[in-house]
């Protein structure tokens, strides 16, 4: 069993917004969020007073304790009020993809039994049609709407709630984001105030950020990664959210000049353009000092030639929705090629034999399993799924194969899982294995990724057609786009005459791969 090599720390029982929003009458005048594209700012006075009165409003709405607020929305500052406002109502926020198709939206709204959705204007015709025979009794867009039956959040602000409602930090909910299996729709991760506190604190002290430090967040604040790390852990400790609706190089490059970032927070595929697009020549970048990429393996190869060229670490760490979500970061000074880092405080991890249960020795690949209090309480309704992920001991087994070293700091290799990780997002097999079989010319249907510099891995379908039928690559491609998000799509089809399969049926995914 492998313990962090830095010392333990002491948990706060707070809950969650209370702990986030704990500078805010000393930072009172200060920048709490920018909004990268117009300027505009929310100070950290403003932002703790539009928090109380959101509360306050959802309060008179009828959200009580454990009633769950949905958030459908791109990275802006009026994000932090919603999902902060809804927590400081005892209420919990399932954060939602904004790229979803309604049918997408629907499953996770009737999942989680969402009262509320809160939107954009650009997303409300989706979000209505989305939310129609689910529980969700308001759509509410954050700018106006010209949409009938779409309310407006400037509506639903009320007088200020200043007291927190009270809840337990140690079992009530606060965030819902969804992470999906390997098989079926997405489940619900359930995590508690606990579960986001404790790693904000981990993380903190691997990744100290400093009080007034710009943070660029481009990564989506519905992804764990982007919420946690970058929304909450900035404002947690004091900083400053440039926020980004979306990844484009020259914003980046231009926000990261200005506001004179000194650590980038991102994912393989922005290393990949910091290490080779030529744009990167034309930006004052002297101020970056490290580049920390999670969500997706990097390669140790363009992780040194982006250091390079940048004149600047590029590390990685490690982490999942389902761990609140980083175990593994890599403090300044000690990046190690290739790994994730060292295990932050108050975590132990074992690497296990998959096929005996046995310790692996030091240097040797099993399953990365993780306990700690950043260890989600469970997936929503799924107490099936939930056993299988956490054992009778409190052990995590992430699906993730790698070894520590003799220093502790880790390496991951390969998935036990069958995830497929496109540009850092999960993308399970077989929910476009299910959708694909529905196509009237589809006879059998395997999906599997396929290595990919760019984006990690890319969704690839071998497809089985029935006798005489016509469809093309294109026309299975434009099938499965119709109906799931973006990072879903398959991006290649080949077409077989059968597909590999174990006497029980299970589809031998690593022949295809070979």
């Amino acid at each position: 069993m492998y313990t962090s090599t830095l010392p333990d720390l002491e948990i706060p029982s707070a809950p969650l917004t209370r702990h986030v929003m704990r500078h805010a009458e000393e930072l009172a005048g200060h920048d709490a969020l920018i909004d990268g594209a117009s300027g505009d700012t929310i100070t950290y006075g403003q932002l703790d007073d539009m928090i109380k009165r959101l509360a306050g409003g959802l309060q008179a709405a009828g959200i009580t304790r454990g009633d769950v607020v949905g958030i459908m929305a791109p990275n802006i500052p009026m994000y932090a009020v919603v999902f902060h406002g809804t927590a400081w109502a005892g209420g919990v926020v399932t954060t939602i993809n904004p790229t979803y198709t309604a049918g997408e939206v629907r499953h996770q709204l009737n999942d989680s039994g969402a009262k509320i959705l809160v939107t954009v204007s650009p997303l409300a015709p989706l979000a209505v049609e989305a939310a129609e025979g689910t529980g969700v009794q308001q759509v509410v867009s954050i700018d106006p709407s010209d949409l009938d039956g779409v309310g407006t959040l400037a509506d639903l602000m009320g007088e200020p709630l200043v007291d927190h409602v009270e809840v337990n930090p140690e079992t009530d909910l606060v965030a819902l984001p969804y992470s999906s299996g390997t098989t079926g729709l997405s489940k619900g991760v359930e995590l508690t105030h606990r579960n986001l506190v404790a790693n904000l604190e981990q993380v903190g002290a691997v990744l100290p950020f400093e009080v007034g430090e710009v943070m660029l967040s481009v990564l989506p604040f519905f992804h764990i990664y982007g919420m946690q790390v970058l929304m909450n852990g900035a404002l947690a400790s004091g900083g400053t959210v440039v926020t980004m609706p979306r990844f484009d190089l020259e914003q980046f490059l231009t926000l990261a000049s200005q506001h004179r970032i000194r650590r980038a927070v991102v994912v393989p595929p922005i290393v990949l353009a910091m290490a080779k697009h030529p744009m990167v020549d034309s930006f004052d970048l002297t101020s970056l000092r490290q580049l920390f990429s999670g969500a997706a393996p990097l390669g140790a190869e363009l992780a040194a030639e982006a250091a390079a060229r940048l004149g600047c670490e590029v590390v990685q760490g490690y982490g999942m929705t389902e761990l609140s979500p980083v175990t593994h970061a890599t403090p300044d000074g000690q990046g190690r090629a290739g790994t994730i880092g060292i295990l932050v405080p108050n975590t132990e991890a074992r690497v296990v034999d998959p096929e005996t249960g046995a310790d692996c020795e030091v240097g040797v690949d099993g399953e990365l399993w993780i306990r700690g209090p950043q260890v989600m309480a469970g997936y929503l309704n799924n107490p099936t799924a939930t056993a299988e992920t956490i054992d009778a001991d409190g052990w995590l087994h992430t699906g993730d194969i790698g070894h520590a070293d003799a220093d502790g700091h880790f390496t991951i290799v390969d998935r036990l899982k069958e995830l497929i990780k496109y540009k850092g997002f999960q993308v399970p097999p077989a929910e476009l294995e299910a959708l694909l079989v529905t196509h009237p010319d589809v006879a059998d249907v395997a999906v599997i990724g396929v290595p990919d510099e760019e984006a990690g891995e890319l969704p690839k379908a071998f497809i089985v057609l029935k006798p005489g039928a016509a469809a093309t690559a294109e026309d299975l491609q434009a099938f499965v786009a119709a109906n799931v998000a973006h990072y879903k799509q398959i991006r290649q089809v080949a077409f077989v005459e059968e597909i590999p399969k174990s006497a029980s049926g299970k589809i031998l995914r690593r022949m295809l791969r070979d």
